[in-house]
């Protein structure tokens, strides 16, 4: 049986060929009603191995140490429905990937996808996940090498064809190329009006154009486009804030904080990570933020020892520095140094590269130690693309690698992030940058009126 994409099956029954659509479908538009749909496919076809293996890479990506253990008994159903009965290549594909991803290889898992995508160009679900895994391990070119490997496989007829292109979208942006990806976005959407994916690419594209107002044009009307998904919800509101933010519009961004990002108190980190990095943007402009750090900084306080995605880990460190957690800080620490030492997995080597100079710059950060805070943020800095996410997610530490050396005196050096930073938006200055060319210019007026700043 062949499913919407065209892609053999070794499903048996119609109804759950119409359940495992669904939840494809649903997987690619970021739905919350995946799991859902999932569940009902496995329920209608107890040992699709296919299945329980996607429900396992669902599990992992979740990037929760508690839930591995429940991905690890998908992965073992798996096996077994592998024993049950014979599976297609494809789908021994997908349960290798998923065999060296649950090792700690995330990376290694990409060739598996690969050899999938090789056979059969438009399985979208195969290009999805390889998407994915390269999103958290930072690799944007091989993203975008990915999608046009496959690209001219696809006409506008396939169902996957939009999804495909708002990949696409988010793969342009992330290598430097705008205009193309504003394109793709809207085309898109056009194909594929739930893709919340591609939407949100588009939004990539303003904020790194400096166009906050274009931003939240581009968003106004468009709610319905993101309305049904998971947690990505948040993170679409997250991008309005950031865009409010742009423009000094303070109260608006609070509003959004607490009615749409922060509005239900998910320990999911990537709900923490748009959080945590919202109110370090505020405070970096002198915002009053409350006592909205407490409840992110308990969160953050119980995952000391997760360990399962340094992208993760650094937003916990934001959560923690922002509410002065002592003692959770120096167990994130020590933990992250231990994973160092061991570096055998993909995960633990980035923890030893970026993610330990990256996380003791935001230890000294909260304890006004900015010499210190900028020397390891900057350290950090070269390889920040390891630790996954995406340029807008990562900018806040580039932020904090900017204020650092402002506030330490270090202005030349401040300055030529700055530079990078600016460079990176096609030569177009937002908000931010204005701001920290204004501090840097004054910075030196005080340096030359006698001030130790160092220009």
């Amino acid at each position: 049986m062949q499913d919407i994409f065209g892609q053999e099956t070794t499903l048996t029954t119609t109804a759950a060929l119409d359940r495992w659509n669904k939840t494809q479908l649903a997987f690619l538009a970021h739905g919350a009603g995946t799991p859902v749909h999932l569940a009902e496919t496995l329920t209608a076809e107890p040992d699709f191995a296919l299945g329980h293996t996607v429900k396992a890479m669902f599990y992992i990506l979740l990037g929760r140490k508690e839930l591995f253990a429940t991905a690890q008994e998908a992965c073992e159903t798996a096996q077994a429905a592998q024993r049950a009965r014979p599976i297609s290549t494809r789908e021994q594909h997908f349960l290798e990937a998923l065999r060296v991803w649950m090792q700690g290889h995330p990376k290694a898992a990409l060739h598996h996808f690969e050899a999938a995508l090789a056979q059969n160009p438009t399985d979208t679900l195969a290009m999805k996940l390889d998407h994915a895994v390269r999103f958290v391990v930072g690799d944007n070119v091989g993203m975008r090498r990915m999608i046009e490997s496959v690209m001219p496989s696809y006409d506008n007829t396939h169902p996957g064809y939009g999804y495909l292109l708002g990949c696409h979208a988010f793969a342009l942006e992330e290598t430097g190329d705008y205009h193309a990806a504003q394109v793709a976005g809207r085309k898109a959407l056009l194909l594929a009006p739930d893709d919340a994916w591609g939407l949100h690419a588009v939004a990539h594209v303003h904020d790194m154009t400096a166009d906050a107002a274009g931003g939240i044009k581009w968003l106004a009307g468009r709610e319905n486009a993101w309305a049904h998904c998971n947690n990505f919800r948040y993170h679409v509101w997250w991008h309005k804030a950031l865009m409010h933010l742009d423009l000094g519009e303070i109260d608006i961004v609070l509003d959004l904080y607490d009615q749409k990002i922060r509005n239900d108190k998910t320990d999911d980190y990537r709900d923490i990570s748009n959080a945590t990095s919202l109110l370090s943007r505020l405070e970096l402009e002198g915002v009053n933020v409350g006592s909205r750090w407490e409840e992110l900084a308990d969160l953050a306080a119980n995952r000391t020892e997760d360990g399962c995605l340094i992208f993760a880990d650094l937003h916990y460190m934001l959560a923690l520095v922002g509410d002065n957690r002592d003692t959770a800080i120096a167990s994130m620490m020590g933990r992250l140094h231990k994973d160092a030492r061991e570096g055998r997995t993909d995960m633990q080597k980035a923890m030893a590269d970026p993610g330990l100079a990256a996380a003791a710059g935001l230890e000294a950060f909260g304890e006004a130690r900015f010499e210190a805070a900028f020397a390891n943020l900057a350290k950090a800095h070269g390889n920040l693309q390891e630790a996954g996410g995406s340029h807008a997610q990562r900018d806040v530490f580039e932020r904090l690698t900017i204020d650092s050396g402002i506030r330490a005196g270090l202005l030349n050096q401040a300055e030529t992030f700055l530079a990078q930073r600016t460079a990176r938006r096609n030569g177009r200055i937002d908000g931010y940058a204005a701001a920290r060319q204004w501090l840097i210019a004054e910075g030196r007026r005080a340096a030359g009126a006698g001030s130790h700043v160092v220009a």
